[in-house]
């Protein structure tokens, strides 16, 4: 792909469909479901910040509930993540477009512990990636994240992304000095 972005890439829908998941924009009837999981003090402590709050989640949904535009730095697609065999929001996943013209992009995920350890995350992430290569035009994905936070280093690691950088007390997180690891893959590496 040349030096820009996919012009059909200008304009996200979703859903997108795994073997057993859902990823789907969020409705606004989804935000006690995301407050459930986004308020765990557990959850937002790998996040670098406090956790939300039902009003935020709310705001958030509303904001991104009618689709993504995907042209300009900071642009973010937010995705709620479902299993396919039964109603609710699980998780999420997020794309963020952090730089246009080298076509580079932020991958994440948050899911809600009671449903850890069963592959869900990697398999998110991975249909997310691949979206990401094969319809966005994206040249390189990354992800940063607490060195403490084991289960999001083992995703990267289970989707083959290598690990770039280990930053050493990066980032203040209340009175706690964080490290942070930054993974990355290209789309020429991918193997989605």
């Amino acid at each position: 792909m040349g030096g820009s972005l996919s012009a059909a890439a200008r304009y996200i829908s979703a859903p997108v469909t795994t073997d057993r998941l859902i990823l789907r924009l969020f409705e606004p009837g989804d935000a006690e479901e995301r407050h459930a999981y986004q308020s765990l003090p557990e959850v937002a402590r790998y996040l670098y910040r406090d956790p939300l709050t039902l009003q935020g989640c709310a705001e958030s949904i509303a904001a991104r509930s009618g689709g993504t535009a995907w042209s300009s730095d900071d642009d973010r697609l937010l995705l709620a993540v479902c299993r396919a065999d039964e109603p609710g929001v699980i998780g999420e996943v997020v794309l963020t477009l952090t730089d246009a013209r080298a076509r580079q992009a932020e991958i994440g995920w948050v899911f809600h512990p009671r449903h850890a350890g069963r592959g869900y995350a990697t398999e998110a992430a991975r249909a997310l990636a691949s979206l990401a290569f094969t319809e966005l035009g994206v040249h390189r994905i990354f992800a940063r994240l607490d060195a403490l936070n084991t289960g999001s280093v083992g995703v990267c690691e289970r989707l083959g992304m290598r690990r770039e950088a280990h930053l050493i007390e990066s980032g203040l997180d209340g009175d706690r000095w964080g490290s942070e690891c930054i993974y990355a893959t290209l789309a020429r590496e991918w193997r989605g």
